[in-house]
């Protein structure tokens, strides 16, 4: 049994796509699509940068989500099809989108929204995230917790293997890393990203996007998405929607949704989109799985001999 699985935020890279496109009129089309929907050129950020604005939060979503999608629709026109789909953060929304939930154009325009709002709910600086190594969740948690002394900070990326990643207010998270070290945590890097993402300090982006997402027009799910916020598969149009809404605010529960798609019979899961990100964690936590990434060209040859 496969899964499609779609990366999120931070798997972008100046070039992404271009080789799909160049190759595979089914994504140059799609391409064209995401520009027409946005008004802009999308693409040509995709394929040339500058890399300062494709880093942009607001413009790194429907980036992504356009590369994700163009290489979905290729590996579904060869006949490849999964039983589950999932993604980790903004690749949830391209999760929704292989499974018919709400159509490309207006996932494009929400994410892009999305991201704006994220950034604009916390004030640049204001806000940070960590990746603590080699210690549980349970004593990450903690570690959050007595660090806190009134700020925001928490676990946002449950990811596995002994890596979860917190967010909240700059000096809160500084002081949990130094706690997570205390508890036994071989390694705390902090992420260069432009906001503290899935943690109390998105609720304002929340409230905001809420009502759009309700808003679109929407069918239930072809296949079932496995959920960020609870790791539930999502079997229809009004759960899927709560699940983006909740996921804004809600740690990514990244482990518990492979430990879910493993429980109901998933033995093979195609990372579908820019980067390898989630093909190293999914091989951390799903040891026996196969596992195949599919961005480029050149990664036909894998989706093949998993067709045959």
């Amino acid at each position: 049994m496969i899964a499609f699985i779609f990366p999120g935020q931070g798997s972008q890279k100046v070039g992404m796509g271009k080789a799909l496109a160049a190759a595979h009129p089914i994504c140059r089309e799609t391409f064209e699509e995401a520009d027409a929907a946005l008004g802009e050129s999308l693409s040509r950020l995709c394929f040339e940068g500058p890399e300062d604005q494709l880093t942009l939060t607001e413009n790194t979503q429907p980036a992504i989500l356009a590369v994700s999608v163009a290489a979905y629709r290729l590996a579904a026109s060869l006949g490849l099809q999964p039983s589950f789909v999932a993604g980790h953060s903004l690749g949830e929304y391209s999760a929704n989108v292989a499974a018919g939930t709400f159509d490309f154009g207006d996932a494009l325009r929400i994410v892009r929204r999305r991201g704006r709002y994220m950034q604009e709910a916390v004030p640049v600086g204001t806000g940070a995230m960590a990746a603590v190594l080699g210690l549980d969740a349970v004593l990450v948690a903690q570690a959050c917790a007595e660090a806190a002394q009134g700020d925001i900070v928490s676990p946002a990326n449950m990811n596995g293997a002994g890596q979860v990643v917190i967010a909240g207010s700059t000096a809160a998270v500084a002081r949990a890393g130094e706690r997570a070290k205390a508890l036994g945590a071989k390694r705390v890097i902090p992420l260069s990203v432009s906001a503290p993402f899935h943690c109390a300090l998105m609720k304002p982006a929340e409230a905001r996007l809420a009502p759009e997402l309700r808003a679109l027009r929407t069918a239930d799910p072809r296949v079932p998405i496995v959920a960020n916020v609870d790791a539930e598969p999502k079997r229809t149009a009004a759960e899927a929607i709560e699940a983006l809404v909740a996921q804004v605010s809600s740690p990514v529960r990244w482990e518990d949704v492979v430990r879910r798609l493993a429980s109901e019979g998933v033995t093979t899961y195609v990372e579908v989109g820019p980067g390898t990100v989630l093909s190293g964690l999914v091989r951390k936590i799903h040891r026996e799985a196969t596992v195949a990434s599919f961005g480029t060209p050149d990664d036909l040859a894998g989706l093949e001999a998993l067709r045959s």
